[in-house]
């Protein structure tokens, strides 16, 4: 097995259509694009970056970063 060489910090990238743009609350959970895992901030960036600017014309419409590796282990130092 290969070591790693990086630690794996995993990012979620999820979006969708917001009910309301002062919150971060999804207008239809059954259409939430998961985009994808990711195993460190900077791919999960890239994602995030490549979808917003695809929804850039859709006010209502919102990515987010999720920090997963701060949800599994919230007792670690945050990097």
């Amino acid at each position: 097995m290969a070591e790693a060489t990086e630690k794996q910090l995993l990012h979620l990238v999820i979006g969708g259509e917001l009910s309301s743009l002062d919150g971060v609350t999804f207008a239809d959970l059954d259409k939430v694009d998961i985009v994808g895992v990711y195993p460190n901030y900077a791919a999960a960036y890239n994602a995030w970056k490549q979808k917003a600017q695809m929804t850039v014309d859709s006010a209502q419409t919102r990515y987010f970063i999720v920090h997963l590796h701060r949800l599994l282990d919230p007792e670690a130092v945050a990097d």
